[in-house]
């Protein structure tokens, strides 16, 4: 599938998301819609075991939402975008499927809130980071007041938040918002290595891992290992861990098939 404003490319066992509004990329209403489309098809596809999410050239890999569309929009047509952007976040931040955000130049605004959405965060070394609505008379409305402080903790979190600076890669790594920072010409091919290795994995037992953790945030400590166990049972049916623990006996590697 191939969209207007995002590209979707299909690999062997994982896929590739490109904003392609280029040199900006900024994230308008029908970006959103369009990654909607694209998330719920990635959802459904079997032989895709973990996504990549990147812009397309070496500027931005979001500079925030699109200003000259919401500019002159009223307070109720404005809550319709923030709840439109904030339904496709909290569906890739729920993608059954590792996601990693590949992240060359800027990151600001709503697109840092869409690289907090994902699983990891693998930054070039030109990368910078910011939540500059503050500086815009707003606040983040893409879930950067809850995500951001979740992930790097209060302290750090409001001193992005309340003062709107911009950050290099080097200190969003020592933040605890990027997962590695990369050289910038090997990336790409860093962030598809990782890929292939998370696609690797059992996909049953990925996807019971992936909604504990996520679940488990927002649940007190009894309920969150409740919900391990459970999702442990679930994995424990799998083929794959029959074929896992069958492999371990064997002295040979797995052949997962994702059932």
């Amino acid at each position: 599938m191939s969209a207007e404003l995002v590209l979707l490319e299909k690999r062997d066992d994982f896929a590739i998301v490109t904003l392609n509004r280029p040199p900006m990329n900024p994230l308008s209403s029908q970006v959103f819609r369009e990654l909607d489309t694209i998330v719920q098809e990635i959802e459904s596809d079997p032989a895709i075991k973990a996504v990549i999410i990147t812009g397309s050239g070496q500027k931005a890999f979001a500079a925030g939402v699109d200003i000259t569309e919401i500019v002159n929009l009223s307070p109720v047509k404005m809550y319709d975008f923030c709840s439109l952007s904030l339904a496709v976040f909290n569906k890739i931040e729920n993608l059954s499927k590792p996601t990693i955000a590949v992240i060359s130049g800027l990151a600001l605004g709503g697109g840092c809130e869409l690289a907090l959405t994902c699983d990891f965060r693998i930054a070039a070394e030109s990368a910078k980071f910011a939540q500059p609505e503050i500086n815009l008379g707003i606040i983040p409305g893409g879930g950067g007041t809850q995500r951001l402080p979740r992930l790097i903790g209060l302290a750090r979190a409001k001193e992005l938040l309340f003062l709107g600076d911009i950050i290099d890669a080097g200190t969003a790594e020592k933040y605890g918002l990027v997962h590695k920072v990369i050289p910038d010409a090997s990336l790409m091919e860093y962030a598809e290595q990782f890929a292939k290795k998370l696609a690797s994995k059992p996909f049953v037992a990925m996807k019971m891992l992936k909604k504990t953790i996520n679940m488990g945030q927002n649940m007190d400590l009894n309920s969150a290992t409740n919900l391990e166990i459970e999702s442990f049972i679930i994995s424990f049916t799998s083929e794959d861990r029959v074929e896992g623990i069958k492999a371990l006996l064997e002295k040979r590697k797995p052949n997962f098939q994702g059932k």
